[in-house]
């Protein structure tokens, strides 16, 4: 397992573990981020990362990207 912000863009992968407080994992939940869902890095600008995530582009951060573990 690796944090989602040291994923290639353009590389399906798959969620494995969502790290964080409780409020945390729930804010990820609520974007699509859930066990088992896929998840595409779509590009990374400045650590910040766009990511297509149920058929949604959704922009986070790296702290938030680092407890997405693919």
């Amino acid at each position: 397992m690796m944090p989602l912000s040291m994923t290639k863009a353009g590389e399906p992968n798959t969620i494995k573990k969502i790290g964080g407080k409780e409020e945390t994992k729930k804010f990820l939940e609520s974007l699509g981020f859930v066990t088992g869902g896929v998840v595409t890095v779509v590009s990374e600008i400045g650590g910040n990362l766009i990511v297509n995530v149920k058929d949604a582009r959704v922009a986070i951060g790296k702290d938030m990207a680092n407890k997405i573990l693919v």
